[in-house]
């Protein structure tokens, strides 16, 4: 059910919605939290894959299930990846600087921009704070949602202690506006494939809010729901747009993510990143 904007309104008719939403992602969530809290492990020696670098910025590809910076696993992050390609080709002494401006959700996969110099750094989260970087993400829904296109509008707010986030009144402490457009691309079956323009950055926002709207991302063993469909997540930040920090040129990346692997392999991916 697709809860509208409309939250000055406090009626209870709002407050039950928001709860019953709550309540299916509450179950879903404690159903396969163990499995969740138990990410896949990532190749160690994976090599980088670099889009563009110059001596301000470097922009790569972050594979799925590969987390942003370290975590309790222990596990090779991009963070680390990125100083240590860099250190290694430019003879670094010491460990070189690199300025992590943005992150992607572990299972989320796509690409990612960092910054080489404290000043560059400084530039483009200046440019995420006024949301003028612009980022695209491609996903997979498990049910094909009634409007082929509109904006999701909800509050959220993330409960720390067990990391979920749930869609809540405007009214409730701690409440952040989320917003995002989309527009359903294709369909095979049961599932669709939306390109999705985040208006926010909100931690968990797309699998959130397609969950609240019922149509769950493929793979999403958090706020999915029935058996775990794949390791991989249906989520891939396929296309990113900023102004370069020195240059000022406007810079644009795309790519698209693993075709023969599920749940890609359901449609025709190529078509939106051919030139």
């Amino acid at each position: 059910m697709e809860i509208k904007e409309n939250m000055e309104n406090k009626d209870m008719e709002l407050k039950e919605n928001l709860e019953k939403i709550n309540e299916n992602i509450q179950k879903n969530t404690e159903k396969t939290q163990k499995n969740d809290e138990k990410p896949l492990k990532n190749d160690k020696n994976q090599d980088l894959i670099v889009l563009y670098e110059d001596n301000q910025i470097i922009v790569v590809v972050k594979p799925q299930n590969v987390p942003s910076q370290s975590d309790i696993t222990g596990d090779k992050d991009m963070l680390s990846m990125v100083k240590e390609y860099v250190k290694k080709k430019y003879n670094k002494e010491g460990e070189a600087f690199i300025g992590l401006v943005h992150r992607l959700d572990r299972p989320t996969g796509g690409i990612m921009v960092f910054a080489r110099t404290s000043k560059s750094a400084s530039r483009l989260s200046e440019q995420i704070k006024n949301n003028q970087m612009q980022k695209i993400y491609y996903a997979v829904t498990t049910k094909i949602p009634q409007q082929k296109s509109g904006n999701l509008i909800n509050y959220l707010k993330k409960d720390e202690k067990n990391n979920i986030v749930k869609i809540v009144p405007q009214s409730e402490s701690g409440a952040k506006l989320a917003e995002l457009g989309y527009k359903v691309l294709q369909t095979n079956e049961n599932l669709a494939l939306v390109e999705v323009k985040l208006k926010t950055g909100r931690s968990h926002q797309i699998r959130v809010q397609f969950a609240g709207i019922n149509c769950p991302l493929y793979g999403d063993n958090k706020y999915g729901k029935e058996r775990k469909l794949s390791n991989n997540l249906g989520l891939w930040a396929g296309r990113l747009e900023f102004t370069h920090p020195t240059t000022k040129q406007k810079m644009t990346f795309a790519c698209p993510p693993d075709s023969e692997t599920a749940p890609w392999n359901k449609f025709y991916m190529d078509k939106y990143f051919l030139r």
